[in-house]
């Protein structure tokens, strides 16, 4: 089958040889690539061997019907442009056409602009189709399980959890350290499942003050209160269908976790001065950096609601705790800001990363990667060096390069005041001194000496 495709070529369907004859030539005189045929068998067989941009075909055909042609076109090829061509008389049966998943439909006798102008409608709209599907394509394989990287067993785990709840309309609590990746995980969780297609919207809950943050989840009326000047949906109209992600979910006042919680249990609720009740059809996934037990002990955070969002806990573990992971995290952001800013940068040195292994991370994944867009940015050559790293200013990691860098300290001098500070951490132990520093006993003992 040849499935190269021609910009803009067209399947002409028609048992009226000198109408095939004309349109086929005034598509061709504009620059269209044109196939005729006399009938919707064998313009079913044209489609199975090459692809056409449009189809446009009879509605009125000896043998098989335009209306059982275009239904075979439609389960075979769902997303294929039709436009149907009809005689006054049946235009009752072009609107079925219409109805059955045709794009649009001309009358003849079809005068050359009207017919132009019908085409170049339908091409700009597949045009348009095609790119929302490459659009979304793409959001999906950004958002696939391949693009949350990790190796180590706790993200295993991680893994195998979004793979067991992805596709269900379970409720997800994500929690984890600011950093640690929640919300490219709720993506992954949205993008892997059924509800792929719709819509996938997030709300800070910990960026708004309470009138604003119900504004935003429950949309308002207009002259609900000052400053409403018109209608506004909400979040949670906004998703319906697909998924809504709350983003610091402990950080939501307790009025509002009675609302919240009245739209879990009964997926319905009203807009801010409303009286009209509003289905929703949402999957919830919530995520927090707090602790919620301790916030329902201390009286902050309701202890029904709590149970309401864990039905499926996913825990996103810090990134000091899954050190095996750095060396993957770094090679993946480093081709990834290497495209993005031209550089020419594919590889880090032994130094440097050693020095990423011993960081204590406590902005996590999201630390990281600012690290590494800034060391791309800085490094003038094709490798990252210890010098290109710029970590926190109040990090004694930031303090230890900077006073390297300025008292001109060869790599030698470094490494050794690395491994005897790290060896003073590790109480003495060389054995898990030089498993840190990924350096056998005599090279450590070198390093010691100097």
């Amino acid at each position: 089958m040849n499935t190269h495709k021609t910009v803009n070529s067209i399947l002409l369907v028609d048992d009226d040889r000198a109408f095939r004859t004309l349109t086929g030539q005034l598509l061709e005189d504009h620059g269209y690539a044109v196939t005729a045929c006399a009938g919707a068998a064998e313009g079913l067989e044209k489609l199975r061997e090459n692809y056409y941009d449009l189809v446009l075909s009879d509605l009125m055909m000896e043998g098989m019907s335009g209306l059982d042609f275009l239904a075979k076109i439609k389960a075979a090829y769902p997303q294929k442009m039709v436009l149907m061509i009809t005689g006054y008389a049946s235009i009752d049966s072009a609107i079925q056409a219409m109805k059955q998943g045709a794009y649009d439909y001309v009358t003849k006798p079809v005068s050359n602009d009207g017919l132009l102008l019908k085409v170049r409608k339908a091409l700009d709209e597949k045009s348009r189709q095609d790119e929302l599907i490459w659009l979304r394509d793409q959001v999906v394989n950004q958002y696939s399980f391949a693009n949350i990287i990790g190796k180590s067993p706790s993200m295993q785990k991680v893994f195998s959890l979004i793979r067991l709840v992805a596709d269900s309309n379970t409720t997800v609590l994500l929690t984890g350290e600011t950093g640690t990746g929640k919300e490219l995980v709720a993506k992954a969780v949205h993008f892997n499942s059924s509800r792929k297609d719709k819509p996938f919207v997030a709300v800070n809950c910990a960026a708004l003050p309470q009138t604003l943050l119900e504004s935003e989840l429950f949309g308002h009326e207009k002259g609900a209160f000052s400053g409403a000047i018109k209608q506004k949906a909400g979040r949670f109209e906004l998703a319906n269908g697909g998924t809504l992600f709350l983003d610091e979910i402990g950080d939501i006042p307790p009025e509002t976790q009675v609302k919240l919680l009245r739209v879990l249990e009964e997926r319905e609720f009203e807009r801010i001065g409303g009286t009209e009740t509003i289905q929703t059809d949402i999957r919830i996934i919530s995520a927090t950096n707090k602790n919620l037990t301790q916030e329902i002990e201390q009286g902050n955070f309701r202890q029904d609601l709590y149970f309401r969002l864990n039905v499926m806990p996913i825990h996103l573990p810090p990134l000091r705790d899954r050190l095996e992971d750095i060396p993957l995290l770094v090679d993946s952001f480093i081709k990834r800001f290497s495209e993005e800013k031209n550089k020419k940068v594919d590889s880090i040195s032994p130094t440097a990363m050693n020095m990423l292994l011993s960081y204590h991370w406590p902005g996590n994944v999201r630390e990281l990667l600012n690290v590494i867009e800034r060391a791309v940015l800085l490094t003038r050559s094709n490798q990252i060096e210890l010098d290109n790293l710029m970590f926190q200013q109040n990090s004694p990691e930031f303090t230890l390069v900077q006073q390297a860098v300025s008292a001109r300290m060869t790599e030698q001098q470094l490494l050794s005041i690395y491994a005897k500070e790290v060896l003073r951490e590790m109480g003495y132990n060389k054995k898990k001194t030089c498993e840190i520093l990924g350096i056998n006993f005599k090279t450590l003992q070198s390093r010691l000496a100097d």
